[in-house]
């Protein structure tokens, strides 16, 4: 009893046509070309650039955790501008870009603080802004609460500041 499998043997091929035979080793050249160029190259791109990407942020975690000790020890500068904690969070945003991000702030349970919450932010945009806050005014980040807002790179955040 014969498959359709042992039909689709050598000598069936053989069996063919010379045009036929050429006609089909020429389509499987081509998918396999078409394979090569439609899955294979841009994988093999994406994984390079993630690559790239990977190390630049171990370089940066590896910066990070060489100064961390020393911005730990330093004193925090003094806000000498007199605006309150509102009014430098809310400036402060705008220039950071993250004021279409802010979506609240209300008053902490103690006195010089504020709850901040923050839809689709960019983290390296928060990032910088949290650390601009407390180089620049001294406000310091009391806690924070992070989470992925979907897409990649952007999060929801509910931040606590306290003024230095």
């Amino acid at each position: 009893m014969k498959t359709t499998l042992d039909s689709l043997s050598f000598e069936s091929f053989s069996a063919l046509p010379q045009r036929q035979q050429r006609l089909i080793v020429g389509a499987a050249a081509v998918a396999v070309v078409l394979f090569i160029v439609a899955v294979l190259v841009p994988l093999d791109h994406s994984v390079s650039g993630a690559q790239q990407r990977l190390a630049k942020k171990r370089a940066d975690l590896t910066w990070m955790q060489g100064v961390a000790p020393e911005l730990a020890t330093a004193p925090a500068p003094p806000s000498d501008s007199g605006e309150s904690l509102l009014v430098i969070i809310d400036r402060s945003a705008r220039e950071s870009g993250l004021s279409s991000a802010l979506t609240g702030s209300e008053p902490g349970a103690t006195g010089g603080t504020l709850a901040v919450r923050l839809q689709k932010a960019p983290f390296d945009n928060l990032v910088a802004w949290l650390a601009r806050l407390a180089q620049q005014n001294g406000v310091v980040v009391e806690s924070a609460t992070i989470d992925g807002a979907g897409a990649p790179g952007l999060v929801n955040a509910a931040v606590v500041l306290r003024s230095g």
